[in-house]
């Protein structure tokens, strides 16, 4: 088991009951939140969560969001500038009676083997996949995408439990980015970016809903989708040398696709290059570097 410190951000989403019943939806709350991010979050229980992007016009990411459903409320979960998302969310409501509230939580991600042993010993229980429990003011959540694997969400007011952490199974901010990459988990701002459609990458089927109503950038992923599968796929490369972000991955020295993320200890990297040219062990080349095609990253299976 090990654990880390993230520095996530909190915001309590509330609403009235509209009279209009809009989008078959009577919470005005979660009609709102059902049009600007893309998965379902009408279907959602107390006491579930999903994961989900807010896309522009073009289908490309902006930012991403884990939604918690807490009664008849909302806690978005996100990494982001706070003041720069709460203002945002205040422009689109625009009539919908939404309210927002900020939530000062801490919030520790736990995960590896003898993780759910931790959660059980100190909560009693543990929570199914994309489920969470309250403790008092505490929130447990079962979470394997932040690394896919087994790992779980505690935050909220934590000072209960921080004696009880080992701190030798502490990582660092540097040690968490080289085992995302490792396994192969697209950020936002990284591999979830603007010159990237979620379909190209494994997480796309945790993040979009395609049976849902109309949300921005909607139909830019619906007309890939049903043409078939993305030009681009993303995968997992080693290399020898010196590789940077945004480098360009080449073959026969004509570009074929681009780096996005980059381990430097383990001398590994995740990129996207064109579908009818990925397999395992294919040797390509960047500027400075032999890149080696490791393994293409598949759907995600958590």
């Amino acid at each position: 088991m090990n654990w880390i410190k993230l520095k996530r951000n909190k915001i309590l989403v509330k609403g009235k009951q509209s009279k209009l019943n809009l989008k078959g939806i009577k919470e005005e709350h979660t009609a709102f939140l059902q049009g600007i991010l893309t998965n379902n979050i009408a279907q959602l229980n107390d006491k579930e969560f999903n994961y989900n992007l807010m896309l522009d016009h073009k289908g490309s990411p902006i930012w991403d969001f884990y939604v918690f459903k807490d009664n008849e409320n909302y806690i978005l979960d996100f990494e982001f500038d706070r003041d720069e998302v709460l203002n945002k969310l205040k422009q689109l409501k625009l009539s919908y009676q939404v309210f927002f509230g900020v939530l000062e939580f801490e919030h520790i991600y736990i995960f590896g083997e003898d993780s759910e042993k931790f959660i059980q010993q100190t909560f009693k229980e543990a929570p199914e996949k994309f489920k969470y429990l309250k403790s008092g003011d505490i929130y447990i959540a079962n979470n394997p995408l932040r690394l896919g694997q087994k790992g779980f969400d505690i935050f909220g007011n934590l000072e209960s439990i921080k004696s009880n952490l080992p701190t030798n199974l502490k990582i660092d901010e540097e040690e968490f980015e080289n085992l995302r990459i490792n396994n192969c988990i697209p950020k936002i701002g990284k591999e979830l970016a603007e010159k990237v459609l979620p379909l190209e990458t494994n997480i796309w089927k945790y993040a979009i809903s395609l049976n849902k109503g109309c949300y921005v950038g909607q139909e830019a992923i619906a007309r890939v989708y049903f043409r078939g599968k993305p030009p681009r796929v993303m995968v997992k490369f080693s290399f020898d040398n010196v590789l940077d972000e945004n480098e360009k991955v080449l073959l026969n020295d004509k570009p074929v696709g681009f780096i996005t993320s980059v381990n430097i200890k383990d001398k590994t990297a995740i990129g996207f290059i064109l579908r009818n040219i990925a397999e395992s062990g294919k040797e390509l080349k960047s500027n400075h570097s032999v890149l080696k095609i490791l393994s293409i990253c598949q759907e995600l299976n958590v």
